[in-house]
């Protein structure tokens, strides 16, 4: 049974996702490091009447959330779409973030990315397709949040790595760009934006592109 995975399934994107690829009738996998995070996150999923498993990991704990996805591979099978939602939005002008600081934001933003699309794409390329998107961001990087600039600029290529290196048997890598505070009712609706996801998800393979940008409003 395919599946669709969410890492980061807070308020906003990561439950307007799961929102959109349940009404496609996907079983949904939510994946949160706090249960009311994922009591939330599962009733805003319920509408659609699918298969929902709700599992707590912290997207830096690399034993954590790999446990989580080799659950969700027990539960459905190997998933049809991995999305990896999780980041630290906060502002920091140059210097005022501590060393450790911008190693927890970059583990969260970039590294937890990758551990958990190399614990999956391997299975995804053995069976010869899959999806893997990031959510990305700041398309300019600002010096008020230098911190993200660096991380979303760590998410670009990431998925550029990636692609090269699971493309070719099948799996598409991509991230969706949101150039702009997420909010509903704005031209950053977190419904808008699933749209992309989406999108890309079903992209023809000689079609497949690696960035969608949401730059406002699609209504």
């Amino acid at each position: 049974m395919s599946s669709a995975v969410i890492i980061g399934a807070g308020p906003g994107i990561g439950q307007a996702v799961a929102r959109r690829f349940a009404r496609e009738g996907l079983p949904i996998v939510l994946i949160a490091r706090s249960a009311r995070t994922l009591r939330a996150a599962a009733k805003a999923v319920a509408p659609s009447d699918v298969p929902v498993v709700t599992l707590e990991a912290d997207s830096t704990d690399q034993a954590g959330l790999n446990a989580a996805l080799d659950e969700a591979v027990r539960e459905y099978g190997v998933p049809d779409v991995v999305v990896y939602n999780a980041a630290i939005i906060q502002a920091d002008a140059p210097g005022e973030l501590s060393v450790r600081g911008h190693m927890e934001a970059w583990a969260v933003n970039v590294v937890g990315a990758l551990n958990a699309a190399a614990h999956v794409a391997p299975a995804m390329a053995a069976r010869g397709h899959g999806t893997i998107l990031i959510t990305g961001g700041m398309p300019e990087p600002k010096p008020q949040y230098v911190s993200l600039s660096l991380g979303k600029a760590g998410v670009r290529t990431l998925v550029t790595l990636l692609d090269q290196e699971y493309g070719p048997a099948g799996v598409h890598v991509a991230s969706v760009t949101v150039d702009g505070p997420v909010a509903p009712g704005t031209d950053f609706d977190p419904d808008d934006i699933a749209e992309h996801y989406w999108h890309l998800h079903t992209q023809p393979r000689h079609q497949w592109t690696r960035e969608a940008l949401h730059a406002g409003s699609s209504r």
